[in-house]
């Protein structure tokens, strides 16, 4: 069975608000996006500790052990997007819209072409 890839309206990079669960009011950038599970990793939430044992290498060094702390996965309806306006973060909803745009052929000539942009709703403004 294939698995269907889905979209989500967070990307990588964006900075996001925690809405849900013990770390609600964190806010953070976005580390990784997991589309297939509905996930994403946000830089200073859901931080656990990792157990990790000592790797023997095989002709290098291999790693060494203790605990590590590090951003688990949050699911994406728990975070908001956030955007500036008037130097305040906001948080917004994500719209799209078809924007006109120059498109150049290999051979250099330019064409008219459409494509889709993520606006933030609160201002109108593109992402």
């Amino acid at each position: 069975m294939t698995q269907v890839k889905k979209s989500l309206h967070i990307k990588k990079g964006d900075v996001v608000r925690v809405t849900v669960g013990r770390d609600r009011g964190v806010e953070g950038k976005v580390i990784e996006v997991d589309p297939a599970r509905g996930r994403v990793f946000v830089e200073g939430a859901n931080r656990v500790k990792r157990h990790t044992k000592v790797v023997q290498g095989s002709g290098r060094q291999g790693t060494t052990g203790g605990i590590v702390t590090q951003e688990a996965s949050i699911p994406v309806s728990n975070v908001t997007l956030l955007v500036e306006v008037d130097g305040k973060k906001v948080p917004t909803r994500v719209g799209y819209e078809r924007r006109e745009v120059e498109k150049r052929r290999a051979d250099g000539s330019t064409y008219t072409g459409y494509r889709s942009v993520r606006i933030a709703r609160k201002t109108g403004e593109e992402i």
